[in-house]
């Protein structure tokens, strides 16, 4: 049985639980991280939390949408087993009737072959090998962008999202970014040991730095920021390097988080990783020429 569930009357110990046990398991979708990225969001229960679909949704002129929050690639339908494809369908027909307009991101596990779907790409990289390995497979570009930050002696410590956010303030402009969401994961992950901040410096001076999520066996790269003396110090690609190293021989994916953008996509696949293609699904049921946004 399909069930729709609002987020107060979850039960929140069976919907982490599911999450946690999933094929498909992300970090994005359990219910802490949900609280801090979303305005509100709600649940498409399977039988006794056997799968699930977290759907976060906003309200504008009194209506209801589904939009893909900040901070959060992939969403979509998580199960303890491969679901059919037509029991995702109908899971999808489901929100469709319940929401003006749909833009959800589904995960790269979900099998869809529905219409209103289009592809997104997402690296990740495998550190089940030795760093020297790994490093045999970085491009020429990315060998030289290492090799820059280690002539010029950078050295990776420990930082504050403060202060990576200061530098984010001054040298980019992120469309929808909140400081005040990306403050309250760290401080989360921090606590419960699920992600960790490092930062790039130079000469005991912070040049830039990056937050990583932790969940499962995934480490995903979730936000970046450096000075413009980072950026001339290759201090992203020392930095990337450096968590790359520290995590050789595991067991542990490296999810960049990214790669839609041409620049973006050569840079993460500059450290040998590979294309992961994923699906955003939009669905309008307003009339054609009614724009909610």
């Amino acid at each position: 049985m399909l069930k729709y569930i609002k987020r107060k009357e979850l039960n929140v110990d069976k919907y982490d639980s599911c999450i946690k046990k999933s094929v498909q398991s992300r970090i994005y979708a359990f219910s802490w991280y949900l609280d801090i990225v979303t305005d509100n969001w709600d649940v498409l229960v399977l039988d006794d939390y056997n799968a699930v679909m977290p759907i976060p949704w906003k309200k504008k002129y009194g209506i209801k949408y589904v939009s893909q929050p900040y901070f959060c690639q992939q969403l979509g339908v998580f199960s303890k087993e491969n679901l059919p494809e037509i029991l995702q369908k109908k899971m999808i027909d489901n929100i469709c009737s319940r929401f003006a307009k749909i833009s959800l991101n589904f995960n790269a596990e979900n099998s869809l072959n529905f219409k209103n779907i289009q592809p997104l790409n997402n690296y990740v990289l495998k550190l089940d090998n030795s760093y020297e390995v790994l490093f045999k497979s970085f491009s020429k570009g990315r060998k030289h962008a290492v090799k820059v930050g280690e002539k010029n002696n950078l050295c990776i410590k420990t930082t504050t999202i403060l202060e990576l956010i200061n530098i984010k303030n001054k040298f980019y402009n992120y469309a929808g970014f909140s400081a005040e969401k990306l403050s309250e994961i760290c401080k989360t992950i921090l606590k419960t040991n699920k992600g960790f901040i490092l930062g790039v410096f130079k000469e005991d001076v912070l040049i830039g730095g990056g937050v990583f999520l932790m969940s499962n066996n995934k480490i995903t790269y979730l936000f970046s920021a450096f000075n413009n003396e980072g950026r001339k110090l290759q201090a992203a690609s020392f930095l990337i390097k450096s968590v790359i190293k520290r995590n050789e021989n595991s067991n542990f994916i490296l999810d960049f988080e990214g790669g839609n953008l041409p620049n973006t996509a050569t840079f993460f696949k500059g450290f040998g990783a590979k294309v992961e293609e994923y699906h955003q699904f939009i669905n309008q049921n307003f009339p054609f020429n009614f724009k909610l946004f």
